[in-house]
């Protein structure tokens, strides 16, 4: 009866061990795989035009370019993981109708460009710095933006030379570390049996892109940036929890804003809630690209948390 018992333990303890790195391969193709897709005919409705250039990732990066006004302000959208620049097209549309010029660009391994794997922020930083430096010669004497979405936002901080020299900062549902990102889709994937999966996960991702995930730590870089922040996250999320964005949160300095998405999870903050994006993203914007923000904007910029909790 007890070496049953025993021999019952140890074919369950087998089956666990075998189904959890079964988890890790199949999560890592997952994660990793590039995500190609077609953006079509570039908008009209916005005045743009598709464009290439080159990144030191090693991908020729597609995107579109549409002009704004002049001495308008321009902003450079940065999508997240295993999403394209269709998913910032919302947000440019608002942002051109205000006057502001817009470049959409797909990271290495998205959309339109080129790329063998997803590397959540170590090659797609290298893009961001190429697309900032894109906008910069195409809106010369403008004060530039960054909007990053997740990995987007993450890429805007982790690149080799630090943060993106940008005018200011929106930072949407940005994971503090890799190793935090990767342990809240897992509990979030398989409840209390994924975090303990976390360590090999990580080692079996990192082998496969050649990243180091220390060296994916937005939190630890957030602090650098010159530039005023605005950060935004869902209350709800469970890929990024809101405790972990009021960390990244708290290690940014002033001028910064943060606002927790009632009920949002770990979705498109400005589908979600619309009408109160574009009112404190649009406020945010104006002051620090512009410098004519509204009185509440002002009173708020250095604010811990404004109001709509």
């Amino acid at each position: 009866m007890v070496l049953r018992a025993v021999s019952s333990k140890r074919s369950l303890f087998v089956s666990l061990v075998a189904a959890g790195s079964s988890v890790v391969v199949a999560s890592c193709a997952s994660l990793t795989h590039a995500s190609y897709r077609s953006a079509g005919a570039p908008p009209a409705a916005i005045g743009a035009e598709a464009t290439t250039f080159a990144s030191a990732s090693g991908s020729t990066i597609h995107a579109w370019f549409a002009p704004g006004r002049a001495h308008g302000g321009a902003v450079l959208l940065l999508h997240g993981v295993h999403a394209s620049r269709l998913d910032m097209l919302d947000r440019a549309r608002f942002l051109h109708a205000a006057g502001y010029t817009v470049l959409i660009p797909d990271f290495q391994a998205h959309g339109e460009s080129p790329g063998d794997r997803v590397t959540f922020g170590k090659l797609e930083s290298l893009d961001a710095v190429a697309a900032l430096a894109y906008l910069r010669a195409r809106a010369p004497g403008e004060r530039v933006a960054v909007i990053g979405t997740s990995m987007g936002g993450a890429a805007a901080l982790v690149g080799p030379d630090g943060p993106l020299d940008a005018d200011a900062f929106v930072l949407e549902s940005v994971y503090p570390t890799i190793r935090d990102a990767t342990r809240d889709r897992l509990r979030a994937w398989l409840g209390p049996f994924g975090p303990p999966l976390t360590p090999a996960l990580l080692r079996v991702v990192g082998s496969s892109i050649d990243v180091v995930p220390d060296s994916l730590r937005p939190i630890e870089r957030i602090g650098r940036l010159s530039a005023p922040v605005f950060v935004a996250a869902g209350t709800a999320d469970r890929y990024t929890t809101i405790r972990e964005s009021r960390a990244l949160y708290a290690r940014a300095t002033s001028p910064k804003e943060f606002w927790p998405v009632s009920g949002a999870g770990h979705v498109d903050l400005h589908a979600y809630a619309p009408a109160e994006y574009e009112r404190r993203v649009g406020a945010f914007f104006s002051h620090w690209l512009r410098g004519s923000a509204p009185a509440e904007m002002a009173a708020t910029a250095v604010s811990a948390e404004p109001a709509n909790r």
